[in-house]
């Protein structure tokens, strides 16, 4: 039993041929659309090519623009977002790899400043972090117990 190789060629100009029967396509985009379907079809079964990370890094403008204080517009799908950690995670990155990848600095935020003064005064209203804190305050705190009355003389 001999494996056949398909003739890539071949299955390319079906491939163009049944889009450009069903689709409006100018007549000097058919070359490129060629290459493009060949060049995906030769792709196909071997490791996909790696992106280059220099395409992808991002400028110091683009870098500030997307810090807004309610949101922060991922570089991935353009979208905004309040936090990127759950985004980026779906996307198979950790916050780390994600910064390397658009060549972000470090201290680049992972949540957008007004969900992170939300989250906290949230957390400070119902007493998160205080227990060490909260012990101690009702003991400095307490009343003090009610004095002794002196009882009124019956002699008149």
């Amino acid at each position: 039993m001999t494996d056949v190789a398909p003739d890539l060629t071949d299955i390319t100009a079906h491939i163009v041929s049944a889009f450009v029967s069903k689709n409006r396509i100018d007549p000097s985009q058919v070359a490129s659309l060629i290459v493009s379907v060949h060049q995906s079809l030769a792709g196909l079964g071997g490791e996909a090519a790696a992106e280059p990370a220099a395409d992808e890094t991002k400028s110091r403008a683009e870098i500030k623009k997307s810090i807004t204080g309610d949101h922060l517009i991922s570089f991935i799908d353009g979208k905004p977002y309040r936090t990127l950690k759950r985004h980026v995670g779906l996307h198979g990155m950790s916050m780390a790899e994600y910064r390397e990848r658009f060549g972000l600095a470090s201290d680049y935020p992972s949540v957008a400043a007004s969900y992170s003064s939300l989250r906290s005064g949230m957390a400070k209203l119902i007493g998160l972090g205080q227990k060490g804190r909260k012990a101690k305050a009702p003991a400095s705190k307490a009343k003090p117990a009610p004095k002794a009355r002196k009882p009124k003389s019956t002699v008149a």
